[in-house]
């Protein structure tokens, strides 16, 4: 038995490009709309976190006191693919969220970059 193959796009169905351009348009907006002091401070945060070479979230940094809630749960998403995008870390699989308010939903993970430990070390 072979699967049926559709040589057009049903109507309602999801386009990876499209996907992936609402998703850099949202973290671009919530970007510029970070108050800049926490924007400093998280990416501070992130920084020392990724320095460490053991894999974190943002929990983490809020379990440290190294940054309080952001005034948006958006902030993360561009704070974290901002330091992704500058080489400071990368993906470290997804595991379930330490933050409370969230119910243990799952969320990314996060570790310094090789290339960035050494250059800060």
């Amino acid at each position: 038995m072979t699967q049926l193959q559709l040589p057009i796009a049903a109507e309602g169905t999801v386009s990876a490009p499209a996907g992936e351009a609402a998703k850099a348009d949202g973290i671009a907006r919530a970007a510029a709309n970070t108050p800049p002091d926490w924007a400093t401070a998280c990416r501070a945060a992130i920084e020392l976190m990724a320095c460490r070479g053991t894999p974190f979230q943002a929990a983490d940094l809020i379990a440290e006191g190294l940054v309080d809630e952001p005034d948006h749960t958006a902030r993360w998403g561009a704070a974290f693919m901002a330091a992704a995008k500058a080489g400071v870390i990368e993906h470290a699989g997804v595991v379930p969220s330490r933050r409370a308010t969230v119910h243990r939903s799952l969320c990314r993970q996060w570790i310094g970059t090789a290339a960035y430990r050494p250059a800060v070390a």
